[in-house]
């Protein structure tokens, strides 16, 4: 059957060629006659096995154009994986399950429905619970069977894809909907499968490989097996993703990076369009037992290769006033895509950091997207012609500027550039919209763009005035874009907002380098009683006896509260508010939260935090930091080389999470 399979898709691309030479070429490169007996053999393999491809001879089908694309919901949900860049989050997987390293083709997702053998339906993931169908493209595609010898319901997905050197090809000649030339065979083949006319995607030498079974094949001895079942899809002529397993339960990194190469190497040789490498766990019913989050699946992860720097060129530097005075640069450049978004700015963090690059309008940059979220600007590729860039005024009040120059914990000193107005517009807005956040007082549904305008209105001077808004119900009603609807929600948040806690009030105050982490340490040692903290701000009460609170931190909080403002704001608010007791805080944080009262270790050398920082991270979850795996410990986080720790946690059954995983539901327990 493999044999002849393999005939069938040769026979298919060498008459194709012939048809090309004939009837666009005017060249025959063959008799008459030999290319109907290659013909007859085609139609001979296809009857004997059942396999017809979608661009065969054989099928006289035509071209029918749509109107729109219908939209198709996923039973099951066609989700991605979680991304990493560190190869020992991948080792990490061995110790689970069985893995296999698969390519992480660059194209659109498609799933495939087949019913009695016959193709039923094609769609794209969409947002992986609805998707866009596609069925009348796939005759368009270069090797889709349309028919199969499985009479069963089987339900597939892959990757739709067009090869590196067909992009090379056809990159030049066609053009997005926008009037542009295509960035990449991702966006082209994008652009290609949901193109409403299958004559246009002929022309595209659209590929589609497969990855995984949705359904079908489940009777099968071997049906757990992910690679058993994609190895079925072969002699149904279907080709499938190229993936290594390596043998043994714990694979060096070494061995692993290895493996990763070698299907780096075989992506290129075979001009395929990859844009990683995927890791995930052989047996189906382990993948489903790991369970999803909403975005997606926990069987597996996506390494993505190094960060890829874009040249580009810095067209101008924004500055922006913070809730703080520091006055922030933001840099603006000619857009360029990565990872399939538009990027046209990223931060340039402080003054300090324009002059290490030298970076002035009008120099060549390199730009990266670090952690594939955050757009960074790299390199500067025409130093050497710095100036001062420094704003003399402040882009919102006009007030003359200054330099802050602070040494940081490692010795540097760092400049940040300041506006000296504590009445700027700016900040005031600023602290405005810190105060209302979730992770402050937690007042939804009050934007920016309201904030700005109750402000201009004289209906906000204070944090106050926001629980007394109702006094200006009819004024606020008269305005554009608010009636009773809108108003009424709007008064029903403020209104829930006044029930809170001592962690939300004091994050709400915006003391210097007081979030919810150190809101919540404060909040244990002060066993939520907010006079007993003031008591302690007010007076001599040493910070620094807590652990990761250092000399500035303890400044901060004494000077804010040596403010006659800031100690009426403190004092004055807390009338608005019911506070709930540390108890009920905690009762509804333990209902969220899987780390509350929980003893949690880390090991090995991760990639976000130190290990001060991790475990302080832990206590603001209202977690134990553990230093020793025993039976009392509930998780162990992973990072790079975990060592005898790991081994004892997975001997007393003790639940493993990597890092990404730890972050992931912290942040949840944070929300």
């Amino acid at each position: 059957m493999k044999e002849k399979i393999s005939q069938i898709k040769d026979l298919v691309s060498e008459l194709n060629e012939h048809r090309h030479a004939y009837y666009n070429l005017n060249a025959p490169s063959i008799t008459d006659k030999e290319y109907d007996q290659m013909f007859d053999t085609l139609k001979k393999l296809e009857t004997e096995t059942g396999v017809v491809l979608s661009n065969s001879p054989t099928q006289n089908v035509g071209y029918y154009p749509v109107s729109s694309l219908k939209k198709v919901q996923h039973p099951i949900p066609l989700l991605s994986l979680d991304k990493t860049k560190q190869v020992a989050e991948l080792c990490s997987l061995y110790k689970r399950n069985f893995v296999l390293l698969m390519l992480k083709l660059d194209g659109l997702t498609t799933k495939l429905v087949y019913e009695d053998g016959k193709l039923l339906q094609a769609s794209t993931r969409g947002d992986g619970e609805t998707g866009e169908d596609i069925t009348h493209n796939i005759p368009a595609y270069r090797n889709v069977p349309l028919t199969i010898p499985y009479k069963d319901r089987l339900v597939i997905t892959g990757e739709s894809y067009i090869h590196t050197h067909d992009f090379e090809r056809l990159k030049d000649t066609l053009r997005d909907s926008n009037g542009k030339p295509y960035k990449n065979a991702r966006n082209l083949a994008a652009g290609s499968v949901r193109n409403l006319n299958p004559a246009e995607c002929a022309k595209r030498c659209v590929y589609f490989t497969a990855f995984n079974v949705l359904e079908g094949m489940e009777d099968d001895p071997y049906s757990d097996s992910r690679q058993m079942r994609l190895s079925l899809l072969k002699p149904l002529g279907f080709d499938t993703c190229p993936y290594i397993t390596i043998e043994g339960p714990a694979p060096s990194e070494e061995l692993v990076t290895t493996a990763i190469n070698s299907l780096q190497a075989e992506a290129s040789k075979r001009q395929i369009p990859i844009d990683g490498i995927v890791a995930i766990f052989d047996s189906l019913s382990y993948s489903k037992s790991c369970g999803r989050t909403g975005h997606h699946y926990k069987d597996g992860l996506a390494y993505k290769f190094e960060d890829e720097q874009y040249e580009t060129i810095l067209r101008k530097i924004e500055w922006t006033p913070t809730r703080f005075g520091e006055i922030a640069p933001v840099g603006i450049f000619d857009t360029i895509e990565i990872d399939g978004c538009d990027v046209s700015r990223a931060s340039l963090h402080n003054l300090t950091f324009i002059k290490n690059l030298e970076l002035v309008p009008g120099c060549r940059i390199l730009v990266s997207k670090r952690n594939m979220i955050i757009p960074h600007i790299e390199e500067n590729l025409d130093r050497g012609q710095y100036t001062d860039i420094v704003p003399p005024n402040c882009p919102c009040c006009g007030s003359k500027t200054w330099i802050n120059r602070r040494k940081t914990s490692d010795g540097r000193v760092v400049e940040t550039v300041h506006c000296g107005n504590s009445a700027c517009e700016s900040q005031i807005l600023r602290k405005f919209e810190h105060f209302v956040c979730k992770k402050a007082m937690n007042i939804e549904g009050i934007s920016a763009a309201i904030l700005e305008r109750f402000l201009d209105l004289g209906y906000l001077k204070t944090f106050q005035d926001i629980y007394h808004l109702d006094q200006f119900r009819e004024e606020i009603l008269s305005l554009e874009g608010f009636g009773e609807k809108s108003f009424s929600r709007l008064w029903d948040a403020v209104t829930k907002s006044r029930d809170t806690d001592f962690v939300h009030y004091l994050v709400a105050m915006d003391i210097p380098m007081i979030g919810r982490t150190k809101s919540r340490i404060l909040n244990t040692v002060f066993s939520g009683d907010l006079d007993a903290f003031e008591a302690a701000a007010t007076g001599n009460y040493d910070f620094t006896s807590l652990e990761d609170f250092g000399d500035i931190l303890n400044h901060n909080i004494h000077a804010w509260f040596s403010d006659e403002d800031n100690l009426r704001l403190w004092r004055e608010l807390q009338k608005e508010m019911n506070f709930k007791s540390m108890e009920e805080s905690t009762m509804a944080n333990v209902k969220e939260n899987p780390f509350m009262n929980k003893t949690i270790v880390a090991t090995g050398k991760l990639e976000h935090f130190t290990r001060n920082e991790i475990n302080n991270r832990i206590i603001s979850l209202g977690g134990n930091p553990g230093s020793s795996v025993t039976k009392k410990t509930d998780f162990l986080i992973c990072g790079e080389k975990a060592g005898s720790k790991l081994t004892k946690a997975q001997s007393l059954g003790i639940r493993i999470l990597s890092e990404s995983e730890f972050l992931e539901m912290s942040e949840k327990a944070s929300a």
